[in-house]
Formats: C-alpha cells, sequence, structure tokens
C-alpha cells in the first residue's frame, strides 16, 4: 500500500482472535493484539530491544547517581495512612520539603494500599509500573493515530518504552513517583474505545476524581457530540465524590470549600517547575501573582483549544488521524490552562509525538497545496524540545526567577510555547485539509475570507491527500 493510499483510506484490522486465556482477554479489553510481537520483523524487533534494553541500564546508572526521592510517592503513602488511621487528610506534612495532600479524598483512598509495603519496596515496584504504563500509553497512542502498521507496533512500543525514559516529563514522573501516566492511559484507553460503548466515558470520570485536570476531556465528548459518554463521564465523576463524601465527610469539606482553592497548597506559581500558560505570564510580568492577565490569557487559550480539538474531531471525513488531532489538542489545552502544570504532567508528549511522527511519515506523498507545515521538522524540533530539560539548564536560583531577560524566558516556558505552536500547527493542518477538499470554511473570530478569489481559489484546490 502507498502512503497516498494510508493517508486517504483506512487500513483495515485484521479479525481479532477469540479471547481465551486470561492474558488474551486483557490483551483485547487494551486493544492489543494477540499476535503482534510474533508477527513483527524479528531482526529489526532483537535490534529494538538492544537499544531499548542499553537505554535502560543506561538509565538505571543515572538513577542511581542522581538523587531520586520519589517524593511523590511518599505524599501517596502519607495520604493513604491518614485515611487508614482516621487522621486529618489535609493537616498532614511530609518530607523535608513539608508537602501536603492536593488530591480528593477519593484520590487518598486509593493510595491505601501503598501503606502496606515498605518504601524500598515501592520504589521498585512503581517505578516497574511507571515503565509498563509509558509502554500501555505508546500502545494506546499508537492505536489512536492508527500508525504504524500493525505488525510494527511492538518495535515502536519496545523503543518508545526504552527510550522515552529522557523525556524530561516522562523522567520527572519516574524521579517523583508520580501518577501522570496512569491517569494519561484511563483518559486515552477510554478516547480509543468506540462511541457505541455505554461504558465509554467512565475511566475519564475515574481520572477527574483522582486530579480534577482530566474534567477537561468530558467537555471535548460533550463538545463533539459524544453527549451520553460525556454524561458517563460526569455521573462518573460525582460518583467518585459521593464515595469520598461518604468515607471522608470532613476531608471531602475541607477540599470542596477551601483546599481546592488554596494555591500555595501546591507550589509556587512562578518558578520553572510550573510549565502553563500562568507560569509563563508570572515569569514574563516578574510577578509571583500574574492577576488579570494570566486569567484571561488562560481563558483565551481554553476557548481557543477546544474550538481547534472539537474542529478537529468534526473534520474526519477531510482529515486524517481527526480524532488523533482533536484528544492531542485537548490534552494540550488542559496543560496550558492549568494554574499549576508540573513539567511531569506533560507526559502528553507521548501521543504528541506519535501524531507528529505519523504526519512526517507521509508528508512526502502530500502535494505542494496541502503541505502548509514541514512535519518531519515539526516532529524533530517537538522532539528535542521534550529531550533537552532545558527549563532546568536556564533555571535561576531563589527570587531570580523574577528578574529574567527576555531571552531567559524562552528555555524556562519553552513546554508553553510548544504546546501553542502545536495548537497552530493543528490549525494549519485542519484548515489546509479542509480546503483541499473542499469543505465550508470555519473563521476563526475577526478572521477574513481571503479576498475576494478565495473561493475560487478553494474550488480549484487539488483533492486531500
Amino acid at each position: 500500500m502507498t502512503a497516498v493510499q494510508d493517508e486517504r483510506s483506512p487500513v483495515r484490522a485484521a479479525p481479532a482472535p477469540s479471547p481465551g486465556s486470561l492474558s488474551e482477554r486483557l490483551k483485547h479489553a487494551f486493544g492489543v493484539p494477540v499476535r503482534s510481537v510474533r508477527e513483527a520483523p524479528r531482526r529489526p524487533l532483537l535490534v529494538v530491544s538492544a537499544v531499548a534494553l542499553l537505554s535502560l541500564v543506561v538509565y538505571a546508572v543515572v538513577r542511581h547517581f542522581v538523587h531520586t526521592s520519589m517524593v511523590d510517592m511518599i505524599v501517596y503513602r502519607a495520604e493513604g495512612a491518614a485515611v487508614a488511621n482516621g487522621t486529618d487528610l489535609y493537616a498532614l506534612r511530609v518530607t523535608e520539603w513539608k508537602l501536603p495532600a492536593t488530591y480528593p479524598p477519593f484520590a487518598a483512598m486509593l493510595f491505601v494500599p501503598t501503606t502496606w509495603f515498605p518504601v524500598p519496596f515501592l520504589r521498585v515496584a512503581i517505578t516497574l509500573g511507571n515503565l509498563g504504563l509509558l509502554a500501555l500509553l505508546t500502545h494506546l497512542s499508537f492505536k489512536l493515530v492508527g500508525w504504524p502498521r500493525r505488525e510494527l507496533r511492538p518495535l515502536g512500543v519496545i523503543l518508545v518504552t526504552g527510550c522515552g525514559v529522557w523525556l524530561e516529563p516522562v523522567f520527572t514522573t519516574l524521579r517523583y513517583g508520580q501518577i501522570n501516566l496512569a491517569l494519561a492511559c484511563l483518559i486515552l484507553w477510554d478516547l480509543t474505545r468506540p462511541d457505541a460503548r455505554r461504558s465509554k466515558g467512565v475511566a475519564i470520570g475515574i481520572a477527574a476524581g483522582l486530579k480534577l485536570t482530566p474534567g477537561l476531556f468530558a467537555v471535548y465528548l460533550l463538545l463533539t457530540g459524544r453527549i451520553r459518554a460525556a454524561f458517563v463521564a460526569g455521573l462518573t465523576f460525582l460518583g467518585t465524590f459521593l464515595i469520598g463524601a461518604v468515607a471522608l465527610p470532613d476531608a471531602t469539606w475541607g477540599f470542596w470549600t477551601k483546599y481546592l482553592y488554596d494555591s500555595s497548597r501546591v507550589g509556587k506559581t512562578e518558578i520553572v517547575d510550573n510549565q502553563s500558560l500562568r507560569g509563563a505570564f508570572a515569569r514574563l510580568l516578574h510577578t509571583a501573582d500574574p492577576g488579570t492577565l494570566a486569567t484571561l490569557g488562560a481563558g483565551a487559550a481554553a476557548v481557543a483549544g477546544l474550538f481547534v480539538a472539537a474542529w478537529a474531531a468534526r473534520s474526519s471525513h477531510w482529515l486524517p488521524r481527526a480524532e488523533a488531532w482533536g484528544v492531542c489538542c485537548a490534552a494540550v489545552t488542559a496543560v496550558l490552562i492549568s494554574p499549576i502544570s508540573w513539567t511531569h504532567h506533560w507526559v502528553w508528549c507521548v501521543p504528541v509525538l506519535v501524531l507528529l511522527a505519523a504526519e512526517a511519515s507521509v508528508e512526502h506523498a502530500r502535494p505542494a497545496a496541502v503541505r502548509r507545515v514541514r512535519w518531519r521538522a515539526a516532529f524533530w524540533a517537538t522532539l528535542l524540545a521534550f529531550f533537552s530539560f532545558a527549563m532546568w539548564a536556564a533555571k535561576p536560583q531563589g527570587p531570580a526567577v523574577l528578574h529574567m531577560g527576555p531571552l531567559r524566558q524562552l528555555p524556562t516556558s519553552v513546554y508553553p510555547w510548544v504546546g501553542l505552536c502545536f495548537l497552530l500547527a493543528a490549525v494549519i493542518r485542519i484548515r489546509a485539509r479542509r480546503r483541499a477538499g473542499g469543505a465550508p470554511v470555519v473563521r476563526l473570530p475577526g478572521q477574513r475570507d481571503g479576498g475576494p478569489g478565495a473561493a475560487r481559489r478553494r474550488q480549484q484546490a487539488p483533492a486531500a491527500r
């Protein structure tokens, strides 16, 4: 099949074998083809496995010499202990940094099993678990994008799992023992399920019950016409609230009436660890409280990002990988507009990079009329940004973070810049494909129609590739 055919026609998946053993049923539940590894080319599989293993060995050595506190894991364990022991959940302070609990009571209840094991065991178990989740996230990203061919996906999963530990968001997730990969897998698993499933939205609701930001994906479902799934997500989230309210009424009351709105419990807005738009505004304006301007900027980004995400998903007639563009735009919007988005919240770089790699792989098949962005350059630039650790290399000491010059601002806010550029690239991609396919023009507020000859140029545009 040529690249042009791959761009215009969906690849029909081979019929899945009937599930038999428990392992096969689990593979089917996550959409993993049972025979995929056996179908992969043997020699490339050996080479990719060797590269991945070497990368993980080097990572283990670096991890040994770099202070790996897994501090967030310790906080989660303390939250579980507070629930198990009946102590005040939001009064606890742990580690040398005196960190508090910041998640809803429902999340703390799920952390109770971590109290059954000693910390040294948890360090190993959670690290291995996160590597498994990275492999699952990669597989779900391939499934979302529909690329590469099915027999090549095991190679990609192995390669990304082995080398993806050097992506800064993944590296810091492993370093702190965070739950970002678990949340991303819950969301992406839900979004890659058929819309006809009555339970679609449950995993998004659970993710929102653990950490509120995933609730934006319920809005995405609503805007893209999947009303039932959006309501299922909302009702599931309500269920997590009720579970917390029944089991921990005092903690639930305190969280939803007081602690949720106390941003000082989460961290300082202005430090470079915070890669949200609000953090970028704080550093740009040289103030710890960027105020109304940052709020308006985040609000505009929320409206624009959700518009682009919904526009992409609703352009499936003209746009290949439309759902992947929509989901990735929604994910980027979520981390951009959150008041605090630590660098490890950007684990959504994995599906974003898979999507850009897919666009780059078929770039040569596109006619010049729809080749508005050089996708190979976009992929490598984005990959470099997430491999760079730029914010840490340029991180100033102490209060100097509020006195940086314009050039110093760029690397310390690298992820917001990448996120905004990705949304812009999505607009260019969607618009080009819709124009090439003769779709009705959708204009952003204040946008002109391109002059009196625009309609004629759209009619004469070549067919989409």
